[in-house]
């Protein structure tokens, strides 16, 4: 038995050394973290129990029979965050780059069904080459069987993608269609194509971090939703999101313990500027109603006329979508659109909450964004705000006009509660645009016309520039002052804890992709 033992222990020591130490110590000057050392900060200490250790490939072209390493590239297993059952796999760039070979997208798929079966998150820590070359078609069809895994568990249980190092080709699109996706600055890239392929194919000269860096895709294409300054900032933020989500579709998000006190906050009363052209941040508002330091912002340098986020309003998970006055006004465009609708999506998923803060003139004009789609990308936003089940309430803090109005979880498309301030002006446009259209031939035939335009524009706004005729049709449920806005959303919330839909039976809607 002591031999036997002896052998076992033999066997961990090589899985746990990875591709040797003169990789690991590579790895450590490109100024990265080993696979098991990222496990280690992520999950609770010594919970993590690993599966499929002494796996290894079982390829022998190319002499591959010779070259074998414990684990095959990739550790998979299960343990605690925070105390809560979590399912991760963390690629190896030690062993063969990292690249993914037929055994290693089965031990991927296993801790996916394992997670699926047991109803809980599960994180990939993604840093490899890509496929395996060696193995050709059967590590292209390891990555398909885990994008159908990806599928299957989307909107079963929450799955997080932190990108660690190089993940390109095939591999960019697992991540791709998880929740949320996490990057290092400096040390992670995405593409599906690399700056060499670029080159040759559209000539252009492009860095890996200029293609598919992690400010790339933070503030151009929107593909990671949290730029982290190192691999443990992104494993601090892995924490922090999954403790606003619940372990699978089927629960409620974690709640904090909350004593209810005095909710007011006089503050609110001010926030909004004298000038309603002025612009202000949301996030102010945002801060003052939600519980103290408990906002975080999802997408924060994309699209930045919308603002989404995780927070908790008396110690219960929310999710905050509000135009950003402070960037272009708030208008909703292409990427507001996308970036919102994807949100709401998600806290549809998985039983959370939406708070919904509004001030938006309108749809962005102009050519690029009829060209590039606001028609399709506008009606993602509505169908996401139509079709979620939640508790949902909106706030009017300012302008509500037009289809933007209706699109902004509007009390017609299914909003439980709608609030406004005193200052909202909910109209089909601003009052400038209305009376010139409404009065154009008065002002044209006046001898003053600028001033006709200007007594037109006022009698406009005295009649539609407020919330009161919303609140007289029912469209509004209660004009409130700024500073009762917390105390109100508590117990609005409160009260609709145990909201039910009943939707229409069908396999799943059509939204406008």
């Amino acid at each position: 038995m002591k031999n036997k033992i002896e052998t076992l222990q033999d066997k961990i020591k090589s899985a746990h050394l990875g591709g040797g130490q003169a990789r690991i110590d590579s790895q450590h000057k490109k100024g990265k973290l080993t696979a098991r050392e990222r496990i280690h900060f992520l999950m609770d200490e010594g919970s993590f129990e690993e599966i499929g250790m002494l796996v290894t490939h079982r390829n022998t072209d190319f002499g591959m029979e010779k070259e074998q390493y414990l684990g095959d590239g990739v550790i998979t297993g299960y343990g605690t965050i925070n105390g809560r059952l979590t399912y991760v796999f963390s690629q190896d760039f030690t062993v063969f780059g990292g690249s993914l070979s037929e055994t290693h997208a089965e031990k991927i798929c296993k801790v996916m069904e394992m997670a699926m079966k047991n109803g809980a998150p599960i994180i990939g820590l993604n840093d490899s080459g890509g496929a395996r070359i060696q193995e050709g078609v059967v590590s292209l069809g390891g990555y398909a069987d885990i994008f159908y895994r990806n599928v299957q568990a989307s909107g079963v249980i929450p799955q997080l993608s932190a990108i660690m190092g190089p993940c390109a080709g095939g591999a960019v699109y697992s991540p791709a269609i998880t929740d949320f996706i996490l990057m290092v600055e400096n040390t992670s890239y995405m593409f599906v194509t690399g700056p060499n392929v670029v080159k040759t194919v559209t000539h252009e000269e492009v860095s890996s971090e200029e293609l598919g860096g992690a400010t790339t895709h933070a503030t151009k294409s929107g593909v990671t939703h949290f730029a982290c300054a190192n691999e443990l900032d992104a494993i601090s933020h892995v924490k922090k999101l999954l403790s606003y989500v619940p372990q699978n579709c089927e629960e409620l998000p974690p709640s904090l313990p909350y004593e209810i006190a005095d909710e007011n906050r006089p503050a609110l009363n001010e926030v909004l500027p004298q000038n309603v052209s002025q612009p202000y941040d949301v996030r102010d508002i945002i801060s003052a109603v939600a519980d103290t330091d408990s906002f975080l912002e999802v997408h924060k340098d994309y699209a930045e006329n919308m603002v989404v986020g995780f927070a908790r309003l008396a110690g219960r998970s929310l999710g905050i979508v509000a135009n950003q006055p402070a960037y272009l006004a708030g208008v909703l465009d292409n990427h507001a659109s996308v970036k919102a609708a994807r949100f709401v999506r998600f806290c549809d998923s998985f039983n959370i909450p939406l708070l919904v803060f509004e001030d938006v003139p309108g749809f962005l004009p102009g050519t690029d964004q009829e060209w590039n789609g606001i028609i399709t990308n506008g009606a993602k936003l509505l169908y996401a705000f139509s079709e979620a089940t939640v508790p949902r309430i909106t706030v009017i803090t300012r302008k509500a006009y037009g289809g933007a109005y209706d699109v902004m979880n509007s009390k017609h498309i299914g909003a439980d509660m709608n609030y406004a301030w005193p200052t909202a002006e909910i109209a089909v446009m601003g009052a400038k645009g209305a009376a010139e259209i409404i009065f154009k031939r008065e002002i044209t035939a006046a001898e003053n016309p600028q001033d006709k335009w200007l007594e037109k524009e006022k009698m406009y706004s005295e009649i539609f520039a407020n919330p009161y005729r919303a609140a007289e049709r029912g469209f509004v449920d209660e004009v409130i002052e700024p500073s009762q806005t917390r105390v109100k959303l508590i117990k609005a919330f409160k009260m609709l804890e145990n909201k039910v839909v009943n939707n229409p039976r069908k396999k799943h809607g059509n939204i406008p992709l």
